[in-house]
């Protein structure tokens, strides 16, 4: 499901307006979208793997960013899934399919330092935060 889909809002509705050109949009994406539509969204590596979905947005409310988006991986209808807070830097928006894309190899993925929904990090810990941004070859914000 992609972020049109749980637009509760009508933010990116077409609005009877023929394609739009550069002054005209269809809501405020995709530079400024709402965080609750990207929950869900597909995630997808640059080999076109399957890597997941967003399963949740981490805000770093000292910085006023987006820190972490929280992909899930693997498992079946939610049992044995492991979860991997991504930095948000390390993934970019496909407009065209709607998800998006983090390039990293389906196999590092799984090898990546990951938690399961019972157990998550300490995620203002910045030992941890280091561990996470080399891992993806981000920078800490």
């Amino acid at each position: 499901m992609n972020y049109e889909d749980r637009d509760t809002y009508g933010m990116y509705k077409d609005h009877g307006t023929s394609e739009p050109g550069p002054d005209q949009r269809r809501g405020p994406g995709p530079e400024m979208m709402g965080a609750n539509t990207l929950v869900g969204n597909a995630v997808y590596n640059h080999q076109d793997e399957d890597l997941g979905d967003i399963k949740e947005i981490m805000l770093d409310l000292r910085n006023g960013t987006v820190a972490y988006a929280v992909l899930s991986f693997g498992g079946f209808l939610g049992m044995g899934e492991k979860l991997f807070a991504v930095p948000w830097h390390a993934l970019t928006l496909d407009t065209l399919n709607k998800r998006f894309v983090l390039k990293v190899e389906k196999a590092r993925l799984e090898h990546a330092p990951g938690f399961d929904k019972g157990h998550w990090p300490n995620m203002a810990d910045q030992s941890w935060a280091r561990e996470i941004h080399s891992y993806y070859g981000t920078q800490p914000h």
